[in-house]
């Protein structure tokens, strides 16, 4: 089917342009007419010559859900039917797996079967914060409010994940590099000073000896230390995929310095965020909770939001077992007794989310700013603490020559 480029304007008068499949220019015309946007220029794009690889990857990114939920809220917001919406959709997406997904739930749609249970075919894409939400939305006619709800915590949370990766990902590459500059010393230049140190002879100063001893002891064991990472992270991870094992693992991760409050502080403002935007979308509390237990992250957090459910279930509040889990700082559990209190426990936890979003990111900079110095310390002692050991009996030499 021809693809025709436009640019126009929106009912709400912002700048459009884009491309969109038609068999004609007028039937394009229509399509543009159906979305609300009055088109300034229409033209038939013209076929590349060149050999261009689509994405016929299986993943869907965040910023394609979170175009396609926007859109879709726009689109039904301006009375379009449903079918409708998702057949503009089915021909706009420049994801080919996300286009082929959306072809199949407007089918299923079209079938008979409400938006939500069609979203549930693709679980990886949509997940069940999202068709719970979805679900939520259709039945209580506000499923345009659901979607610009979802799409704004789909943003947030892309940001704070973005957040915990700068934060983890940082450290763990410079140590990395420093592993791997520390190891092509010791394998490749250390042994061409020490064949060179043993053609002169003499006796070596300590730190050189402990050095070459380092390089002859990494050369013989390279294979078997090898082995034994790929074992341990094999183990690891295993370990992990048991619910026990990733107890223990993320109790540590909580407690560990530095990393820990970063951790717990990312966890309060994912449940929170969570919580408070399906209240606030009609969502029971119990299924709520029971939703949050499962995207918490932690192993840690799910047990205290299982056992708020709990405590909920037998007529009790949330703020209660949340504060006895000693996860949840004393504030976060005062101000949700406060929105317990007064029924305003959606906004409430809203705003203890937004706090928690600017408080990670104060974190990560800080500690950003307190590593990079360290590691280059690090860095700057190791690396030249070698390069100086293998130097000394240059030194010595020369010392000894001018003597």
């Amino acid at each position: 089917m021809p693809v025709f480029v436009y640019e126009g304007v929106s009912a709400q008068g912002d700048a459009r342009r884009g491309e969109i499949e038609a068999a004609d220019e007028a039937a394009a015309q229509g399509r543009l007419r159906a979305m609300q946007i009055r088109a300034s220029k229409l033209k038939k794009k013209q076929k590349s010559i060149g050999f261009k690889l689509p994405n016929f990857g299986g993943s869907v990114t965040e910023k394609d859900l979170v175009i396609f939920t926007r859109q879709f809220a726009t689109m039904i917001d301006s009375g379009l039917p449903l079918v409708q919406c998702l057949d503009i959709q089915c021909t706009q997406a420049p994801n080919l797996s996300f286009r082929s997904q959306l072809k199949t739930i407007k089918e299923t749609v079209e079938g008979g079967s409400t938006f939500a249970e069609a979203l549930k075919k693709f679980p990886r894409t949509f997940d069940t914060l999202y068709v719970n939400l979805v679900a939520a939305g259709e039945v209580g006619g506000i499923l345009d409010t659901i979607l610009n709800r979802l799409a704004a915590y789909i943003e947030k949370a892309a940001k704070l994940k973005k957040q915990v990766k700068s934060a983890m990902v940082y450290p763990a590459a410079i140590c990395v590099i420093a592993g791997g500059v520390v190891s092509l010393l010791l394998l490749k230049v250390v042994p061409v000073f020490e064949k060179m140190f043993s053609d002169m002879g003499g006796s070596l100063p300590a730190p050189t000896q402990i050095v070459i001893e380092m390089s002859n002891w990494l050369q013989h064991n390279i294979i078997y230390i090898a082995v034994a990472l790929v074992a341990a992270a094999v183990g690891f991870v295993q370990f992990y995929r048991n619910d026990k094992g990733r107890y223990v693992v993320d109790t540590l991760a909580i407690r560990a310095p530095v990393f820990g409050d970063i951790i717990t502080k990312v966890s309060v403002a994912r449940f929170c965020r969570t919580l408070g935007t399906m209240i606030s979308s009609g969502v029971p509390i119990l299924d709520a909770l029971d939703i949050c237990s499962r995207t918490a992250g932690n192993k840690v957090v799910e047990n205290a939001i299982m056992k708020a459910r709990e405590s909920i279930s037998e007529g009790k509040s949330i703020s209660e077992p949340l504060q006895e889990s000693k996860v949840f700082p004393d504030m976060v559990c005062q101000m949700i007794s406060v929105g317990e209190a007064t029924g305003a426990l959606d906004n409430m936890l809203t705003k203890i989310a937004d706090f928690y979003d600017d408080e990670v990111d104060a974190s990560v900079g800080a500690m950003t700013s307190l590593i990079e110095p360290a590691m280059m310390a690090f860095l700057g002692v190791v690396i030249g603490g070698l390069v100086i050991a293998m130097y000394m009996p240059i030194f010595s030499m020369a010392g000894a020559v001018g003597g």
